[in-house]
């Protein structure tokens, strides 16, 4: 038997207790105060729209619904962004923000089998398991001070700056799951000269944009590293910020140093999701497309 799932175990442990003031501590869903997950006006009107139209229900692109990718490249790096500006980016619609990570490993995989791959300690706990089962030893880098309720912030940038180049690095671009504890501006100025200078790829896990301090301010790490760094990989989800958790909508996105790469990468990138689930599902990223 495998082992319970340690953050949707409890939920299955929930609804197992017949005791009635129990309370569910584990996965992360906003409810409102009688316990409900809200469905949001702007997504009850779309769907209304959806549902009148009923347009065909075919196959979506291997990378989803162009309309989509565009939306989510707007919404991460910015109208004003350069690498959008010089077409440096590939988007590809992902079964949730999983299912981003998922397609980030195995492409990282592909082109370099040989890579470190770090995240902070804690972090959230699928984050290892998505990477051992790509194929990876995952290490920790300092993140977290119990004694201080706050970050380990020097032993952390010890750790970036004796990492070997081509070393992935995942970061967590708001809303640190488990900690709650965030990177400073200045702060994450530090990490991404570190990951500039070292030669290091920085993966940008934005799983609760709009809940930390705005959309434009939850992705601020997300656009910085993108105007610094050659490669920067991000997964995305729409789970949180527009209350779609079970529709699945979440995004892959690469940052190219060069757009000629961009052709190259997203082949990469089609190839990773053809042989995992073929094509993403169509109702929700229509309705995120429409709503943004």
């Amino acid at each position: 038997m495998a082992p319970h799932d340690p953050i949707l175990g409890v939920t299955e442990a929930f609804h197992a207790d017949p005791n009635p003031n129990k309370v569910n501590l584990g996965v992360g869903v906003y409810t409102n105060d009688e316990g409900k997950v809200p469905v949001l006006e702007c997504v009850r009107r779309v769907e209304q729209t959806m549902f009148e139209t009923q347009a065909p229900k075919n196959y979506l692109p291997i990378d989803g619904l162009k309309t989509y990718d565009r939306a989510v490249q707007e919404v991460l790096f910015g109208l004003e962004s350069t690498a959008l500006k010089e077409g440096r980016v590939v988007t590809a619609q992902a079964i949730g923000g999983t299912g981003g990570l998922k397609i980030g490993a195995d492409l990282l995989r592909r082109v370099n089998p040989a890579a470190e791959v770090w995240i902070s300690d804690p972090s959230w706990e699928n984050h290892r398991a998505i990477f051992e089962y790509a194929g990876y030893k995952v290490n920790t880098y300092p993140y977290y001070d119990p004694a201080t309720h706050g970050l380990k912030f020097d032993a952390m940038i010890e750790c970036l700056e004796g990492l070997p180049g081509g070393s992935m690095v995942l970061l967590h671009a708001c809303c640190h799951n488990p900690t709650g504890v965030d990177l400073k501006a200045d702060q994450w100025e530090r990490v991404i000269q570190v990951v500039k200078n070292r030669g290091l790829v920085p993966f940008l896990d934005l799983a609760y944009q709009g809940f930390a301090d705005g959309l434009d301010a939850d992705a601020a790490a997300v656009r910085r590293f993108s105007d610094a760094c050659a490669t920067v990989f991000v997964s995305s989800s729409f789970s949180k910020s527009l209350s779609l958790y079970g529709e699945r909508v979440g995004a892959f996105s690469v940052v190219t140093e060069d757009a000629a790469e961009v052709g190259k990468v997203l082949s990469q990138v089609k190839r990773v999701i053809r042989t995992n689930y073929s094509s993403p599902p169509t109702h929700g990223g229509q309705a995120v497309a429409t709503v943004l």
